[in-house]
């Protein structure tokens, strides 16, 4: 038996799969059809959250001493918050993405510290090998979630600030990833805080810590924040595949990317979003991106 049961009725069309499509980082795992699983840290303490559509009604159970909070919030965390009234986009192709997925939200966790980490091992390393490192972390440093299902939390803020760069190594993660997440861990609270603050505040306190820059902070606020408007400038691939599915051109440029986006405003993540959820890509013309063996160097 759950710690905690809850309920809440969409005001809009609710795509659960579409709407945490992209935050599936670890610790996320899908059920049958419409049900999710996320184990998380809340303010609480640890938790771990069932999200289930049924009927047109949201169920949620939830377990773990942050319970209460996670089941409160868990509207939030389905984008009940998020308003997409005034995309009304013209171009041919988003407008029909759009059709296409009405039940997309943009989703909030209100987790900086958690977004942030997979985040930080992103930067310049292929996909996949940012992904391997995130996996072999919480395996390593991160605990068994509470409730029914085999979850691991990701590691907390204080294990990680007391964890010595040479230890990330064995995960592939080289010593200048690894300081940005310890420093972050050992300020963790002052990102915490940035889910009270308008927009651009939270984007100023982001980018004051060493190491988070714009794409960085951009990442984090799609997710922690829900920033229906997050651009991550300095992506390997995305001014390309923007690019490509607004201009038809193979090769852009971060400048140009942003051109295109314009019009879009406040709502270029949304854009990027139903992007992603196509598979919209651009033609390759050179070698992809090598994967590296950090813990062998």
């Amino acid at each position: 038996m759950a710690d905690v049961e809850a309920r809440f009725e969409p005001r809009r069309p609710l795509d659960l799969s579409l709407t945490f499509h992209l935050i599936g980082a670890g610790s996320w795992r899908r059920g049958d059809g419409q049900d999710f699983w996320h184990a998380t840290r809340t303010p609480q303490g640890a938790a771990t959250i069932q999200i289930k559509k049924s009927n047109g009604s949201v169920d949620v159970r939830a377990w773990g001493p942050g319970a209460e909070w996670a089941a409160r919030h868990a509207p939030v965390l389905c984008g009940e918050e998020d308003d997409d009234s005034g995309f009304a986009p013209a171009h041919p192709l988003i407008a029909r993405l759009h059709r296409q997925a009405p039940g997309m939200r943009m989703p909030r966790t209100q987790a900086v510290f958690e977004a942030l980490v997979p985040t930080v091992l992103a930067q310049l390393v292929a996909g996949a090998e940012a992904r391997s490192s995130y996996r072999r972390l919480v395996g390593a440093l991160g605990e068994p979630a509470p409730g029914p299902v085999d979850l691991q939390l990701p590691p907390s803020p204080q294990v990680l600030a007391r964890t010595p760069y040479w230890t990330f190594h064995r995960f592939g993660i080289e010593r200048r990833r690894a300081e940005v997440i310890i420093r972050a861990a050992r300020s963790a609270n002052r990102l915490e805080e940035i889910v009270t603050m308008d927009i651009a505040s939270a984007y100023r306190r982001m980018q004051a810590f060493p190491g988070v820059g714009p794409w960085t902070a951009a990442k984090v606020a799609a997710v922690a924040l829900g920033d229906p408007d997050a651009v991550p400038v300095g992506d390997y691939n995305l001014p390309h595949m923007v690019g490509y599915a607004l201009d038809g051109t193979p090769r852009s440029t971060d400048e140009r990317m942003l051109e295109l986006l314009e019009p879009f405003r406040p709502h270029r993540a949304r854009v990027l979003r139903l992007l992603f959820l196509m598979g919209a890509s651009a033609p390759r013309f050179g070698p992809r991106m090598p994967l590296r063996d950090i813990a062998r160097n």
